[in-house]
Formats: structure tokens, C-alpha cells, sequence
């Protein structure tokens, strides 16, 4: 019976070359010539004509090479066409074929959009040219930047502060032989590489129960390198506790979520992502936090394996690179590792790790006993981002809670529609809420 590495044939046909094709491109298999669809061995007559004929046909139809042997039972010879796994997709004559189960498909539209793109090694989009870019797209600051954090490492030695800006470049593999830049350059010391790669950012968004209650957001830009202290920052400052304790008269101000392993995370998400994918993403809700790349884990390397100590396997081996010599991350897979030891010392779950939608979703647990802290940091935050106007719209519903828009335009001096605008925002914020009608109701301030 003909099985997903198997299939038979009473006789050759030159349009069964597709056979070949689709075996390279699974797991490999073997096309029998010369048994019938049992497997019993009927014989095939040309079967030394074939064995001559067959390779240069292969070769012409393919390129590759199968291994083909002539074998003898009972007097019946017959031919036995070894197809190895392919790491390059493997065409037939222009069309590309696939063995699924005991069938074979030929790859259109999507489906052979997907297989070429699985096929073509992601690691290879850092190491190309970016195109119309040159030196002057260069921060020579996020260079310097980079060689302080990296001699500070141990990683790269002290004369290194005396290299030029091309020297840095090409001996980090970032530049070519003509001293062209490569994408991954651009990405790790551009001025703008967002003019380049416009997905190249990182959007951190509060939220509050669900996915579509957004209180406050902020977007990431710049060079990759520096945008990590960037994103930690901004979560130390405005969206994170940090709960104050004392050690004897010192005061410490200790994150909530470990702060290293935080920004662990955070590194993994930016330098292992898919950079023709959409931006990286955190969303912080009050008892956990999402956390999204593009570029789902490697295929052979699932959820679990992560918490256990694993070999290395970049998607971008040169922003990887770039990134250990700074000493931002480790090498040899033992980052994650780090990650859950940090997490078990402040006595929190691990996170979790999943492929979604096409990319890496992390869910870092927030420690639920600061939700108090939590909602008070939120309120506080919010009422951070709100416009002076909004502000004093407040202020003004604090002084009258039956004020009508009508009277707000007046106060504020803008257009009622301004005011309304204003007042859903509000409203959405959870800061006010209307109790009864429009006409007989009143306003109540809730944070």
C-alpha cells in the first residue's frame, strides 16, 4: 500500500519526474517502477534502459540527482527511485508538487506562496542589501552606542573605540564586499529606519478587561538597538508598579514583573521577529501582559522546549550577533532559562509561550498582589496623558455634575462636537459616567 514516503508504478510515464519533485519537498520517498498499486513486484521490461535514461531526466526536469537502483526478484527486474528531502524548494519542469499522505499535490496561488516562503531561510532577509541606503543613513551616536555597551561586555576589545564607523560595520558583517549596508545595518544603527522597513516599530497599548478598552498607547521608533531602554523605560515610568520597600533606611523600588527578565523578553521579541511582518506589540492588561512578534517559533521547536536549555536559533543571525556583543542577550539558548529563574524568585508563573496568528505571542502574569497598586497606577496614568482641555473639563463637571455640553462648549470655548469628542474619551477612560438621561441625569466623576 502506498504510503506518504511510498509510491508505486506498473510502468514509467515522463510525466511521474513530478513524483520527484514532490518527495524533495517533503520528506523524501521512493517511487517504485515495476509493481502495482499493492506493492507486489510485476517487473518492468526497459527497466536497464531506464536506469541509463532516467538520471539526465531528472536532472533536466528537477535539477537534482535521485538515487535510482535496478533490483531483481524472481527473475523480475525493477526500479527503485530514492528522493532525499530537499532544503531548496524543487521544481518540475516550472511547477512545484508536494507529497501529502499518499497523494500528490501541485502547490498553487497561496499554498505555493507559503511553501516558497517556508522554503527560503529567514535568516537571510538581514544579510541582504538594503536597497538606496549608504553611509549617511548611518547614526554615527547609536554606533558609538553600541561599541561602549559591547567593550563594557567583555565582548569585543577597547581598541574598538578607536574604529571608524565602516571598520564597526564590516567587521560586524553588516556591510559587503563594496561596502554596501545590509538590512540588518540599517535596522541595528539606521537614523530613521522606519523610512526603510515601515513596520520596524514597537506599539505598547494599557488595557483594561479586554482587547478593545484602550486606556493609553505609545509607539516605538529609531534604531532596534536602543529601542528595548526605550520600551523598559516607558514601562518602569507609566505602566508598571514598582512597589516601595525598605532595607533597613534604603528605600527600593522593585518592579513588579523582574526587570531583567523583562527586558529579556522584550530583546527576544525585537531580535528574533519577522521584519517583513507587522510591528512588534505589548499590551498590558491589569493581571497580565501580551507580548507579540511576527514569526512564529522554529518548526522544529515547540511551546516547551523553551524552558529547557536549547541550541541557539536565530531568525536574524546578524542582529543576534550584533545584540550578544553588546551584551544585551545571551547566546547558546540560555536566555529563556534565565527568564523562568527570575520569575520563580519572585514567585510568579512562567511565562507562556505560543505561536499565534503567524508570530510569537509571550503572556507574562502580572503579580495579583499588586491589583490594588495596579488600578491606582492606572488612574494615575491616565490622568497623565489626558489634554488640559480634558482636564478641565473634569474640573468643571467636579464643580456642577448637571452641566450640559451646551454649557461645556461655552466654558472650554471650543465646538460642542470638541466637547463630545472629549467626552467619550472620558468615558472610555472609565474617568466619568453618565447616571440617567441626557435631559435628567447627572455626571459622576470616578477616578
Amino acid at each position: 500500500m502506498e504510503t506518504q514516503n511510498t509510491e508505486y508504478k506498473l510502468l514509467w510515464k515522463d510525466g511521474y519526474l513530478r513524483y520527484i519533485s514532490g518527495f524533495a519537498n517533503a520528506n523524501g520517498g521512493t517511487l517504485y517502477i515495476g509493481m502495482d498499486d499493492n506493492g507486489n513486484i510485476v517487473g518492468v521490461d526497459n527497466a536497464r534502459y531506464l536506469l541509463e535514461n532516467l538520471p539526465n531526466k531528472a536532472v533536466q526536469a528537477t535539477g537534482i540527482v535521485p538515487e535510482i537502483n535496478l533490483l531483481n526478484e524472481s527473475g523480475k527486474e525493477y526500479l527503485a527511485i530514492q528522493v532525499k528531502p530537499s532544503e531548496q524548494p524543487v521544481s518540475c519542469n516550472g511547477k512545484f508538487y508536494l507529497r501529502s499522505g499518499s497523494t500528490l499535490q501541485e502547490l498553487n496561488g497561496t499554498a505555493l506562496t507559503e511553501f516558497l516562503t517556508s522554503r527560503i531561510p529567514q535568516t537571510e532577509w538581514d544579510n541582504r542589501i538594503c536597497k538606496d541606503a549608504d553611509m549617511s543613513d548611518i547614526d554615527a551616536e547609536a554606533v558609538r552606542y553600541f561599541i561602549r555597551h559591547a567593550i563594557a561586555s567583555g565582548r569585543m576589545p577597547k581598541e574598538a573605540e578607536n574604529d571608524n564607523m565602516e571598520t564597526v560595520l564590516h567587521n560586524l558583517s553588516l556591510t559587503d564586499k563594496q561596502g554596501r549596508l545590509k538590512n540588518a545595518a540599517i535596522l541595528l544603527f539606521g537614523k530613521k529606519p522606519q523610512f526603510f522597513f515601515i513596520t520596524a516599530t514597537f506599539r505598547l497599548g494599557r488595557f483594561g478587561e479586554d482587547g478593545t478598552d484602550l486606556g493609553f498607547q505609545d509607539e516605538f521608533e529609531g534604531n532596534i538597538l536602543q529601542m528595548a531602554d526605550n520600551v523598559l523605560w516607558k514601562l518602569r515610568t507609566k505602566y508598571l508598579i514598582a512597589p516601595i520597600h525598605y532595607e533597613g533606611v534604603q528605600r527600593i523600588e522593585t518592579l513588579e514583573i523582574p526587570e531583567d527578565a523583562l527586558r529579556e523578553l522584550v530583546y527576544n521579541a525585537i531580535v528574533h521577529r519577522d521584519y517583513t511582518g507587522a510591528h512588534t506589540q505589548m499590551k498590558v492588561f491589569n493581571g497580565h501582559i501580551r507580548l507579540w512578534n511576527a514569526g512564529e517559533l522554529p518548526s522544529n521547536f515547540d511551546a516547551e522546549k523553551v524552558a529547557v536549555e536549547h541550541m541557539s536559533n536565530p531568525r536574524n543571525h546578524l542582529l543576534a550577533n550584533v545584540f550578544y556583543r553588546a551584551g544585551f542577550i545571551e547566546a547558546f539558548g540560555r536566555g529563556i532559562g534565565k527568564v523562568y529563574t527570575a520569575f520563580e524568585k519572585q514567585n510568579l508563573p512562567h511565562p507562556a509561550f505560543e505561536n499565534f496568528m503567524g508570530g510569537t505571542l509571550v503572556t507574562i502574569p502580572r503579580n495579583p498582589n499588586d491589583q490594588d497598586n495596579v488600578t491606582n497606577n492606572v488612574t494615575n496614568n491616565v490622568t497623565k496623558e489626558l489634554t488640559d482641555r480634558q482636564k478641565l473639563i473634569i474640573d468643571f463637571i467636579k464643580d456642577d455634575v448637571t452641566i450640559n455640553v451646551t454649557n461645556l462648549s461655552q466654558k472650554t470655548k471650543v465646538a460642542m462636537r470638541t466637547v463630545m469628542r472629549d467626552i467619550e474619551v472620558l468615558k472610555k477612560l472609565g474617568i466619568i459616567e453618565r447616571i440617567g438621561t441626557r435631559k435628567t441625569g447627572y455626571w459622576k466623576v470616578k477616578k
